[in-house]
């Protein structure tokens, strides 16, 4: 146990393509830019623009904060193993680099639940919307998502943190991911994937449910009201948001909710690419595209 915790960890990232390295780097730069720049440029209109000081524009800060944080996790180091070729990672760092990232996903996963229950209240209970969603409920609501995200992946870390992984040192992937993690563990692991169960039911689904439920009475409410213009306008107010769970979650769980012998390298490197590029790259277009009060606050920014 004493020698796991000296291993260094190879990270074989996209070594079977040595002839896309560069144009990889390229477009994985350019990307990256792209995200930081577009999720900046959110959270900063929403800071600036005293007329976007709303839970739902307060929720979405959060989430553009969390895009470039779990981005920041993985694609600095991907950047730096495909301009140097060096994919040697330290114990502790591939430990933590996978404690992060988990905690950034556990984070989306309860932020997208509070934020279509943000929508349910706003379309359902309108009148009693600025009482139930006041600043300090949404401040009391987001500092307690972050606190539970942070604390949530903790008990599956130690675990993994006290696998021994003598039987190789080869992550197949390009981040210190679960799974591939698991795979080369020559430990029993039956006790961690049946943690990785428990945590994912109660994190993953719990917040799942309590999304679908929103969306479900939104959709009722959305069918009783009788004009047609009424209808599109009311369920416009929540296209962006289930737009971007049904990305979130349709890359997660097919990630994550599944057995580790049904691991599969080149499957789970492209659904991590679009759990990890594509939808911080998108939120903040899904989001904007059609706001007219946030593209007025982003002419003001510039």
């Amino acid at each position: 146990r004493n020698e796991s915790h000296a291993v260094q960890f190879i990270i074989l990232c996209f070594s079977d393509l040595p002839h896309l390295q560069v144009p990889l780097f390229l477009i994985f730069l350019s990307i990256y830019i792209s995200i930081i720049f577009g999720n900046a440029a959110v959270l900063l209109s929403i800071v600036f623009d005293s007329h976007l000081h709303t839970p739902m524009y307060m929720f979405l800060s959060n989430l553009s904060v969390l895009d470039i944080s779990y981005t920041s996790t993985t694609l600095p180091k991907l950047l730096f193993m495909l301009s140097t070729q060096d994919r040697i990672m330290s114990f502790v760092g591939c430990i933590s680099q996978m404690y992060f990232f988990l905690c950034f996903a556990c984070t989306e996963m309860i932020l997208l639940a509070v934020m279509a229950y943000d929508r349910y209240v706003a379309v359902c209970h309108p009148l009693h919307y600025t009482l139930i969603m006041s600043p300090r409920n949404c401040l009391a609501v987001v500092i307690s998502v972050w606190i539970a995200a942070m604390l949530e992946p903790v008990s599956f870390t130690v675990l993994v943190a006290n696998l021994s992984f003598c039987s190789s040192n080869q992550i197949d992937h390009f981040f210190c991911d679960a799974s591939p993690l698991l795979k080369i563990s020559c430990t029993d692991t039956t006790h961690v994937n049946m943690t990785t169960y428990i945590l994912g039911a109660l994190v993953g689904m719990s917040t799942f449910i309590l999304t679908l439920v929103s969306y479900v009475y939104i959709v009722f409410n959305i069918m009783n009201v009788h004009s047609t213009v009424g209808r599109s306008k009311t369920f416009s107010t929540c296209v962006s948001h289930l737009t971007s769970v049904l990305l979130f979650y349709g890359t997660t769980l097919s990630l994550y909710m599944r057995p580790t012998s049904m691991y599969s390298p080149k499957q789970d490197k492209f659904f991590s690419l679009l759990y990890i590029i594509l939808i911080p790259l998108l939120n903040p277009v899904i989001y904007t595209l059609k706001n007219k009060q946030f593209k007025d606050a982003f002419k003001k920014l510039i």
